[in-house]
């Protein structure tokens, strides 16, 4: 896979292991919140990929560069190899998964808090050791707790988002924090 380099390395989201390196390439400030643009190197995420979630008021494409990145959209698995993109609109469940390396360029539309959700996101695995995908109560509550806070950029499907809500309570009352 190809390395992008754009001297930014606060923009380089480098999950060390699953779900891979991240870079921010067009960041929601570089585009007056037009779009969130991302390129992921991923070598592998497991069988279900991440929970089936929505954006509720944004779209986000997948355009594969190399490899094979496996979505999920509405029920349904499909293949986009390098070269093809594919679209999710807005309030549509989906995921993704992919079985050998995949290099994709990720844009979110408009830009909403995406990037704020995702460089949280990175903060809870480097510096909270949280473990993709999640072990424990810890890890599963604190994961909740990020997606509530962000349930207009992000809505869980499945599992149902009302579970990950119910989370949050023993999480606030255990005293979990998430990173600012």
């Amino acid at each position: 896979m190809t390395t992008v380099d754009h001297g930014k390395q606060d923009n380089v989201l480098d999950f060390g292991g699953f779900p891979g390196r991240w870079e921010i390439t067009r960041s929601t400030a570089d585009t007056g919140g037009d779009l969130l643009e991302m390129q992921w190197e991923i070598e592998t995420i497991p069988e279900d990929g991440p929970f089936v979630h929505t954006h509720p008021h944004a779209q986000e494409r997948y355009e594969v560069v190399s490899g094979v990145l496996e979505v999920y959209v509405d029920g349904e698995w499909m293949d986009v190899s390098a070269g093809e993109e594919h679209t999710v609109p807005p309030g549509t469940p989906h995921t993704f998964r992919n079985k050998t390396p995949v290099e994709v360029i990720n844009i979110h539309e408009p830009a909403l808090q995406h990037e704020e959700f995702f460089r949280r996101f990175h903060r809870l695995v480097t510096e909270r050791g949280v473990s993709l995908p999640p072990e424990g109560f810890k890890d599963v509550v604190l994961l909740a707790m990020l997606t509530t806070e962000h349930e207009e950029d992000v809505y869980a499907v499945s599992p149902p988002h009302w579970v990950f809500k119910a989370l949050t309570v023993p999480g606030r009352a255990l005293g979990y924090r998430l990173p600012d």
